[in-house]
């Protein structure tokens, strides 16, 4: 028999499941969109930028894999989504990206980040403290990225 308190906590911890994975699909999609980016601009510095991001990306996914398992979850998730904002975003960015419009490319990227900046407020919400610190740390890097990529595209107007 299942005790109040034991349905709680179970309750609790596939609900940070659930959000946890969410954000991997964020960083999935956001670590695919910044690979297009990197491949559709012609300045190398925006190129090496996109790689980094990239790169980020996928580290920020593996450190929730890693928090997904540590919470119960034998398969975490490991792909980008399939629908929504971001993903919608991102798909823009496909088209920005053959056009070879350095501009419109970051363009894309802002929005993109957009939404992943809200997707990680929406966690930091919904998260127990043990989870907060690490998505805390990596909301804090995606806002800057989100900051430098809109910053790059007003420069380019």
């Amino acid at each position: 028999m299942i005790v109040p308190y034991e349905f709680f906590y179970m309750a609790q911890e596939k609900e940070a499941i659930s959000t946890v994975n969410s954000l991997i699909e964020t960083l999935k999609d956001g670590q695919e969109g910044f690979k297009q980016a990197a491949e559709g601009v012609a300045d190398p510095q925006l190129k090496s930028l996109f790689n980094e991001y990239s790169r980020q990306r996928s580290r920020f996914a593996s450190e929730l894999q890693s928090q997904a398992q540590m919470l119960g979850e034998s398969k975490p998730e490991d792909s980008s989504s399939a629908a929504g904002a971001l993903h919608r975003a991102w798909i823009n960015l496909k088209s920005a990206v053959t056009s070879g419009d350095d501009h419109a490319i970051l363009a894309e990227c802002e929005r993109g980040e957009d939404s992943a900046v809200k997707e990680y407020d929406k966690a930091m919400k919904d998260l127990a403290p043990s989870l907060r610190d690490i998505v805390s740390r990596q909301h804090s890097e995606v806002k800057s990225a989100h900051d430098r990529i809109k910053t790059l595209r007003d420069a380019r107007k």
